[in-house]
Parts: C-alpha cells; sequence; structure tokens
C-alpha cells in the first residue's frame, strides 16, 4: 500500500474521492439534458447574450431580465474542473429563476490549460464586478447581487467571497449571499489526480487560490450543498468548508441532498420546488 497523500486518503484513493467523474458513469446524459433545456430556454426567454466583460473571446455574459425593474441580480458559475464547461449550458436555470422575479446573469471564462487558475479566479471577480457597474443598464439592481457556483464554479463562488472589493473601489458586501454546491474549496488533492495534467497546479497555485486557506471576507450569507451521492472525500471538503466559515461566525448553512451526485445535483435548479432552488429564491427573498 501507498502513503497516506491527503487526510487518511492513500495515493491510489485520490482519483476515486477527487475526479467526480468516476463516480458518475451516467454523467453524459446530464450534460447532454443540460445543453437541450438550455437552447429551449434561449429561445423562450428574452435574453442579451455573448456580451463581453474582459478582453478574451470566452470572457462573456448571458444575461436573462426579469420582466419588472430593479430585480434582485443572480449571477452563476458554471464548473468543469477549470478546464470545460460553458455559460451556455446552463440558461435553463434562467426557467426558474425569471418568473420568480430575478434577473440572471450566467459567465463563463478562460479555461485551463490556456490559462491558470489564477487568472480564472481574476476573471470571475471580474465578472462580478462588471455586472454590479452594468447591470442597472439590463434592469437589474446592482445592490443586490448574488452567486451561486457549481464545481470548480462553487470554487471561483468562494474565492469571489474572499476578495477585498474595496481595493478595487467597490462596495465591500457587493455579493448579498451566495450558494456554492459541489465545490473545490481545498485544492491540494487536485495535485495529486490526472486531472492536474491540464490545470497544472503547483503547490503555490494551490494555496493561493484554496478557499479554505483564503475564507470568507464577508458576512454574506452562504449556503454549501453537496449531493449524498458523491464521494466521501468530495463531501468531507464541503463539510470542513462549512465549518470553517461557521467557526467565523458567517451565516452558513449546510446542505447534503440524497440521491443526487456531482452531474445531477445542479439539475435541480430547473424546478422551482426542489430544495436547492428553494435555498437559493429564499436567500434572495423570492
Amino acid at each position: 500500500m501507498s502513503e497516506f497523500v491527503y487526510k487518511g486518503f492513500r495515493k491510489e484513493e485520490m482519483e476515486l474521492q477527487f475526479d467526480p467523474s468516476t463516480l458518475a458513469p451516467d454523467r453524459t446524459k446530464w450534460t447532454e439534458e443540460r445543453a437541450k433545456i438550455s437552447a429551449d430556454a434561449r429561445a423562450k426567454l428574452k435574453s442579451f447574450v455573448n456580451i463581453p466583460y474582459g478582453r478574451s473571446p470566452r470572457e462573456l455574459v448571458d444575461i436573462f431580465p426579469a420582466d419588472r425593474a430593479g430585480a434582485s441580480v443572480q449571477l452563476f458559475i458554471h464548473g468543469g474542473y477549470w478546464r470545460s464547461g460553458s455559460k451556455d449550458d446552463h440558461s435553463y436555470i434562467a426557467s426558474m429563476l425569471v418568473p420568480a422575479g430575478a434577473t440572471m446573469v450566467v459567465m463563463q471564462y478562460d479555461l485551463c490549460p490556456h490559462v491558470t487558475v489564477t487568472e480564472i479566479v481574476r476573471q470571475a471577480r471580474a465578472a462580478i464586478a462588471w455586472t454590479y457597474r452594468h447591470i442597472a443598464e439590463y434592469g437589474g439592481d446592482p445592490a443586490n447581487i448574488y452567486v451561486t457556483g457549481h464545481s470548480a464554479g462553487a470554487h471561483l463562488t468562494a474565492m469571489a467571497l474572499a476578495n477585498d472589493w474595496e481595493k478595487d473601489g467597490l462596495p465591500k458586501n457587493i455579493i448579498k449571499g451566495a450558494v456554492a454546491t459541489s465545490g473545490v474549496y481545498d485544492l491540494d488533492p487536485v495535485l495529486h489526480i490526472a486531472v492536474n495534467a491540464e490545470i497544472r497546479l503547483d503547490p503555490e497555485t494551490a494555496r493561493k487560490n484554496s478557499p479554505m486557506l483564503h475564507p470568507p471576507q464577508t458576512a454574506a450569507p452562504l449556503l454549501i450543498g453537496v449531493g449524498g451521492d458523491e464521494s466521501t472525500g468530495w463531501r468531507q471538503m464541503s463539510w470542513d468548508f462549512f465549518n470553517l466559515c461557521r467557526a467565523r461566525g458567517m451565516d452558513c448553512q449546510y446542505l447534503e441532498i440524497p440521491g443526487v451526485h456531482h452531474y445531477s445535483i445542479s439539475m435541480l435548479l430547473k424546478d422551482p420546488k426542489s430544495s436547492l432552488s428553494r435555498a437559493v429564491l429564499s436567500q434572495m427573498g423570492l
């Protein structure tokens, strides 16, 4: 047997624990379903698509405005282990949010290995800043911005909560609430699995971008969700981050949802009656 490399897990266990695809043989089904219902949402809902928030071709947002002016804003950040994923596959969430009275912004970012995780963190923060400065042009309320992210998007959400926004000339409490599902909150495990061949983390970059080492600097409420069918290591990482935030006095909730895994949990956001959708809407006061 090899030595332990991370929190009681041996080297040969790391892929199973920290590469979610190993426990989701049906992941392609969920990817295809997200793409289909997202295309349906774009066909049915008013939208402004492919709006640049930065200079690279992937620094884009899509906006799905509420029917009324001054609506609260939900910004969604997709996952894909920083090396895949698209805003186009998450338009379906607007079908839940817009009828409830929210404006939705869904962003995308450049991918590894073409850029570093550090650059992706910067881009996520830039998209939030852009939204604050421009969302009123689309009927949204810049004083009520909420952020939700899944997987790598949950990591980026956590790193946005850790940002010193006042250094950027923005309000300290620019994010009014956040929901992070199935997130990567400690980047050290990524150093020990095959996907790092594309992500290209080194120990220094992992430390620089780990929410466990850079906790939230805000009093905004935070919900940390994870699927009950995810690996022990992945669920433990969510629990550890929840406890860190709670120990810092944050308004923090933990939601472990039975019967869903890493690739199916975000699909709960198509149903306004699901536990995850209710949590998102409740946080926004909707």
